[in-house]
């Protein structure tokens, strides 16, 4: 799955996350589903956001073994099929000092866990929902 250009950014605005010590959980605000990471997941989730070069991770020690280009493939391959990453037709960015450091000191192997239990929560637009003279949140009368 390799390409010419290796670099990835988020897909779109709606994506946005967090890292919670040094433990990414990202959220799609389209669709209400939310995003964990194993540790290793977190670090190259981080990187692969950011525009570094996908390339520059294969061989890089994480969760207790290398990163092999299969391994990284089928990772990146979920992030593009949940809608998490889009190529970036841009220079990619080098990979940052620390994070060989940083994969090396992880314990867990590449994954994401999707979860839609609270979807229906979170794509409620409560902007949306405002009774203007009322404000925030109106609750319906029952007539």
């Amino acid at each position: 799955m390799m390409r010419d250009s290796n670099a990835y950014a988020v897909a779109s605005r709606d994506i946005v996350f967090e890292s919670f010590d040094g433990e990414a959980v990202v959220l799609n605000l389209a669709n209400g589903k939310y995003f964990g990471f194993s540790d290793s997941g977190s670090r190259v989730w981080q990187a692969l956001s950011s525009g570094v070069d996908a390339q520059a991770l294969i061989g890089l020690t994480a969760g207790g073994s290398t990163i092999a280009a299969a391994e990284l493939d089928h990772f990146i391959s979920q992030l593009l099929d949940l809608g998490l990453l889009a190529r970036l037709e841009a220079t990619a960015q080098p990979l940052p000092g620390e994070l060989p450091a940083e994969l090396a000191a992880t314990s867990e192997p590449l994954h994401v866990s999707i979860h839609d239990d609270l979807a229906d929560l979170i794509i409620v637009d409560p902007i949306h929902e405002v009774e203007e003279p009322l404000g925030w949140p109106a609750v319906k009368q029952a007539s």
